[in-house]
């Protein structure tokens, strides 16, 4: 039988950008008509008003009932919609009454979706839409596509295949009993891996640094990843244990306990289907999201597959994934979906986004089938303010200033176009753009480099380390050494739980996401807070030197797209690559150190209650060994509010409305103030 290579060379997500500007500002007569896009949503729009428009869209809202309307209450715009033939007008983001109010701080309650006529000229549709006064943005709602073929599946190893190649992990040295940790190179790289050819090597080493990094921390439970990508499979047994959970609310109940304003999001949600059932059966989808999530978190020691970075054990759970799935099956997704999910991955506890997709690089070459997209981030920010504003809120929302990290991370891969630039949104200035590296240090053949790339991590080179032509059956199921380079991790094959391999930029991503990952939750066991860009300074601190061999006119060979005639077609010059791979390779073991004298301590929140409501602080929280220590709380104001302390809870009572400060003295000779707010709208908890 020949050998089939299912690779996924271009892995990261294609989110095909409107190559013509599908954002319009206030028009002029003079004003030339933008050329709507040919993937441009037929019939639909997304637009945000001024913020003097706030009131009366609310009405319009609660006249609704909170669902959707036909008309927005503006006279100037109404009269639009109905030449438009307007049917669904609704408010893009659903009322969170956890987040409501920093939704309205930001802006992000004037984004609007507008449906009408598919048979309406979109372009006319715009060019009225924008010369109003009242509307601050508009904007196509473009489909969203991947780049790859679905149809190309992962190269699965079958349980066959498992036990004929597995090794005896008790005589390898492993630090888990996960009995395909040895497969996963890009976590503990020993060198000598049997890649074949004569200029393909492993270097030891070339690895995320995670065999010094579990010697400290495994992972914590209070980190929440949320995975944009397929649906994660929430049930398999190398996941389960770490999936985020959604207390009270359960699948096809059809309520939002919660008042979210989501149903059913007991995992996450699915974007495309609007349900809160994350899907991952669909024939058409290829297990790329549960392959991410592995990396982050599978779980170790168990005893079974593979492990995640910081995964933790049985006895100590690791962190969490939340699946934001933003595709399914055939089924394309929109950036009104995209925003959605990002959202939701703020408001619902998740500190880190994990996004192995992106538009193609504006440097991306046509010939080989490639549509640039944007340019610059001015570029970028013009085509998809949406987009923006979305990442904004989750960077500057996500976390806590009473937590390990106040912002989020946005973790995006750079692309897979060869190309000397990054894509976006990952060449935006406030995410982390990641480049993929072999098992020697070198470049991915396929990555995409540039200045805009922040760090570098292990995604595979299947082109630098396969052998063409070679029959499944001369190495046995699954043909192992040829897939060495590439990324192993959980799968799911026809609803089954699976493992197998992949590779591209979009595995270099969740390995830079699981060390980030790591590396918070190593902070809570030392009560370290940080600001998200001290953490991304950090982390960009924290690695190990890509650049070493890439001078001297030293090249690297790979057989391009898998060459049939079996020898290097190919060749990249290093040199070009200096100084474009990010700072370096993400060193977890490195990172954890650096995070103990980084940072500064954890504060105790200020809290808020109403009168005769009681609130609860574990103070153990906030203090390294903070469950052997005592404290004293005293209130300057017991007619406010009074506090007891009973072991490390501190429990505040409301007596009436008004501030007080209570100060908090620990037996290691630590004092912290805190103020407490008694007013009648607190229901009993909350913090400022």
């Amino acid at each position: 039988m020949n050998k089939i290579y299912l690779y996924l060379t271009i892995v990261a997500l294609f989110l095909g950008a409107c190559t013509d500007q599908d954002i319009v500002d206030q028009v002029t007569p003079d004003t030339p008509i933008t050329e709507i896009p040919v993937e441009a949503t037929k019939g639909e729009l997304l637009i945000k008003f001024q913020p003097e428009m706030s009131d009366i869209l609310d009405r319009t809202q609660t006249r609704a009932a909170g669902g959707a309307a036909t008309r927005s209450g503006i006279p100037s715009i109404d009269e639009v919609l109905d030449i438009l033939g307007t049917y669904h007008f609704e408010r893009l983001f659903p009322v969170d009454a956890n987040t409501e109010e920093r939704t309205r701080e930001t802006g992000m309650h004037l984004w609007y979706v507008v449906n009408f006529d598919e048979d309406t000229d979109l372009q006319k549709a715009v060019q009225d839409l924008k010369k109003l006064g009242e509307i601050s943005k508009v904007q196509c709602n473009k489909t969203i596509h991947r780049a790859y073929d679905p149809a190309k599946k992962p190269l699965l190893v079958t349980r066959a295949g498992r036990e004929n190649m597995t090794r005896a992990i008790a005589n390898s040295g492993f630090p888990f009993n996960d009995p395909e940790l040895y497969r996963q190179w890009g976590y503990i790289n020993r060198g000598g891996y049997p890649f074949e050819k004569d200029w393909a090597k492993a270097e030891a080493g070339a690895d995320v640094g995670c065999e010094e990094a579990w010697k400290l921390c495994t992972g914590d439970p209070s980190i929440i990843v949320a995975v944009l990508d397929e649906g994660v499979m929430w049930d398999h047994p190398d996941l389960q244990a770490n999936m985020w959970v959604n207390e009270g609310e359960e699948l096809r109940a059809g309520k939002d306990n919660d008042k979210n304003g989501y149903k059913d999001d007991k995992y996450g949600y699915n974007f495309v289907m609007n349900t809160g059932l994350i899907s991952y059966w669909d024939a058409n989808d290829t297990g790329h999201g549960t392959h991410v999530a592995g990396t982050i978190a599978a779980v170790n020691n168990n005893g079974i597959g593979c492990s995640g970075i910081a995964g933790g054990t049985p006895d100590k759970p690791g962190v969490k994934i939340m699946s934001c799935q933003i595709f399914a099956g055939n089924g394309g997704s929109t950036l009104a979906m995209e925003a959605r999910a990002i959202k939701y991955a703020a408001d619902n506890g998740a500190v880190i986004l994990q996004c192995s997709w992106g538009y193609n690089s504006a440097l991306a070459n046509m010939v080989m089938g490639f549509i640039p997209g944007p340019a610059t981030e001015k570029e970028w920010e013009e085509l998809y303010p949406l987009e923006k504003e979305a990442l904004d809120y989750f960077i500057n929302n996500a976390g806590s200033p009473n937590g390990v990290i106040k912002g989020g991370l946005a973790i995006f891969a750079s692309g897979n176009e060869y190309a000397g630039m990054s894509s976006f949104p990952a060449a935006y200035s406030k995410c982390i753009s990641v480049s993929s590296v072999a098992a020697d240090f070198t470049p991915a053949s396929y990555t995409n480099f540039g200045t805009e790339v922040g760090l570098s991590a292990p995604g595979g080179d299947g082109d630098y380390y396969g052998t063409v032509g070679v029959a499944d059956e001369e190495y046995g199921e699954g043909a192992e050494f040829e897939q060495y380079g590439t990324i192993y991790s959980t799968l799911v094959t026809e609803g089954q739980p699976a493992y197998g391999y992949m590779e591209g930029t979009s595995m270099a991503c969740p390995h830079v996401s699981g060390v980030a990952a790591l590396g918070l939750s190593y902070a809570v066991e030392n009560c370290r807070h940080f600001t998200a860009q001290e953490y991304i300074d950090l982390m960009k601190a924290s690695v190990k030197d890509v650049y070493a061999n890439y001078g001297g006119g030293k090249k690297k060979l790979y057989n391009f797209n898998h060459a049939s005639n079996g020898s290097a077609v190919t060749q990249m010059e290093l040199s070009k690559y200096v100084g474009k791979m990010g700072t370096g390779l993400i060193d977890a073991g490195a990172l954890l150190k650096n995070v103990v004298n980084s940072g500064s301590d954890m504060l105790i929140p200020n809290v808020y209650v109403a009168p005769e409501k009681t609130i609860e602080v574990n103070l153990a929280r906030y203090y390294v060994n903070g469950k052997s220590l005592t404290y004293t709380c005293t209130s300057e104001d017991n007619s406010i509010a009074s506090v007891i302390v009973s072991g490390t809870t501190l429990t505040v009572k409301g007596v009436k409305e008004g501030f007080t400060k209570v100060t908090v003295k620990v037996s290691n000779g630590k004092e912290q103030t805190i103020t407490i707010t008694v007013r009648k709208n607190a229901n009993g908890n909350g913090w400022l």
